[in-house]
C-alpha cells in the first residue's frame, strides 16, 4: 500500500496494525485493549465463536464473515473489532454511520481496503439510507457500482473491491433496516458483564496502569461500574487519582468510596443523571407510566440519550419497568432512593 494511502486512513480513520501497533489519539486508553482473543474477558459465548470464526477463516485463507454488535455502550464491540483485526492479520478502519454523510465517502474508505483488513462502523443503524446502498453489493459482492451520466446516457461500472471484513456495532438494532442486517454473517449480543469478570479486568487495567488495589476495593468498583468495562475503567483512573492526591497511591476500599463520591456515583453505581430520572418518574409523574419524551422534557436532556445510556442498566437491574403506556418506577428504585412504598 503506498504512503500517501497510509497516511490518509491514519489521518481520517485511526489504524490498528497487524501487531497492534496504534495510531490513536488516546494512546493510554487503547493501551488497555486486550490483543488477542485469548485475552479477552467476558462475553464468553461471543468470544468462543469468534475463535472458531477466526481460526476456519484462516484456515480457508479467506476473511471472516461480516459481523454485528449490538448492545449498550461500553461492553467491548469496538475492542472486538481490533481484537478481529490483529487475529487476522488485517488492519483496522474505523468510521461510524453519521460520519458517512455521502456514497463517496464510503466509496473511498472502501477502495483502499487491503485483502483481510476490518471496515468498523459504529453506530451503524445511523447510516444514511443512500451510504446503505452501496454496502450491499460490497458485502455480499466486494465490488461498488459506479453510474455514470443520466437518462439515455447512463452507463454502470462495476470496480472490485479487497476481499475485506466489515464489523458493524449498535445500540439500536432494531433501527437497523433489514436488508443491511441480514447482509451480516455473524450476529451476536454483549451483554452486561458479570461482577467476577469486572473484577478481573479492574486487577489487568491496574497492572497496566501500575496502580495498587487490594480485592476489597478491586470488588467495590466492580459493583458500582454499572456491568460495563468502559466505566469501569474510566472509575479504576479517577480513583487511582484521588488515592495519588489524597492518599498514599494505593487504592483500597476508602479511596474508592470517597472517590466514587466526589464523581456522584453511589453504591449501586448509579449516576447523577439516573437518579434525577427516576426521581422524575416518582415526583413528577407519581411512578409513572410517562412517556420517554416528557421525561426527557423535564430533565432537558435528550430522548436518545437516555435510552440508549440511562435505561439499559436501569431496566437490568429491575429499577425501571417498560411497557407500552410508558416508564414506571419499581419498587425497588423507590426503596433506593429513600421513597416511602408506593400503594
Amino acid at each position: 500500500m503506498s504512503d500517501d494511502i497510509l497516511s490518509h486512513r491514519a489521518s481520517v480513520q485511526g489504524i490498528v496494525a497487524p501487531g497492534n501497533q496504534e495510531i490513536d489519539q488516546v494512546p493510554e486508553i487503547q493501551s488497555l485493549r486486550p490483543d488477542c482473543l485469548s485475552e479477552y474477558i467476558g462475553q464468553a459465548k461471543v468470544v468462543d465463536t469468534l475463535k472458531i470464526a477466526v481460526e476456519a477463516a484462516l484456515f480457508r485463507q479467506e476473511p471472516i464473515e461480516h459481523v454485528l454488535f449490538h448492545g449498550p455502550p461500553g461492553l467491548g464491540k469496538t475492542t472486538l473489532a481490533h481484537i478481529i483485526a490483529h487475529e487476522m492479520g488485517g488492519r483496522l478502519t474505523v468510521t461510524s454511520g453519521p460520519a458517512l454523510e455521502k456514497g463517496g465517502d464510503l466509496i473511498g474508505i472502501l477502495t483502499h481496503l487491503e485483502e483481510t483488513d476490518v471496515l468498523f462502523v459504529d453506530e451503524i443503524h445511523r447510516t444514511p439510507k443512500a451510504v446503505e446502498e452501496f454496502l450491499y453489493p460490497a458485502m455480499e459482492d466486494f465490488a461498488v457500482d459506479f453510474i455514470f451520466d443520466k437518462g439515455i446516457h447512463a452507463r454502470s461500472h462495476r470496480y472490485r473491491l479487497n476481499r475485506f471484513t466489515l464489523v458493524g456495532a449498535t445500540t439500536r438494532v432494531g433501527l437497523l433496516s433489514a436488508p443491511l442486517r441480514d447482509r451480516f454473517g455473524l450476529f451476536r449480543n454483549l451483554d452486561f458483564y458479570r461482577l467476577e469478570d469486572l473484577v478481573h479486568i479492574i486487577k489487568r487495567s491496574a497492572a497496566i496502569l501500575s496502580v495498587t488495589i487490594n480485592d476489597e476495593a478491586a470488588q467495590s468498583l466492580a459493583e458500582r461500574s454499572r456491568g460495563t468495562p468502559r466505566i469501569v475503567n474510566r472509575l479504576l483512573k479517577r480513583v487511582r487519582d484521588y488515592a495519588q492526591v489524597r492518599g498514599d497511591g494505593k487504592v483500597d476500599n476508602p479511596a474508592v468510596e470517597a472517590a466514587l463520591e466526589l464523581e456522584g456515583i453511589d453504591s449501586m453505581g448509579l449516576t447523577r443523571l439516573d437518579r434525577s430520572y427516576l426521581k422524575t418518574i416518582i415526583d413528577y409523574y407519581h411512578c409513572g407510566p410517562v412517556g420517554i419524551e416528557a421525561i426527557a422534557a423535564t430533565l432537558q436532556e435528550e430522548a436518545d440519550t437516555l435510552v440508549d445510556v440511562v435505561e439499559p442498566y436501569l431496566l437490568k437491574i429491575g429499577m425501571v419497568i417498560r411497557s407500552s403506556s410508558g416508564r414506571k418506577a419499581s419498587e425497588k428504585a423507590c426503596r433506593h432512593l429513600g421513597y416511602a412504598m408506593q400503594e
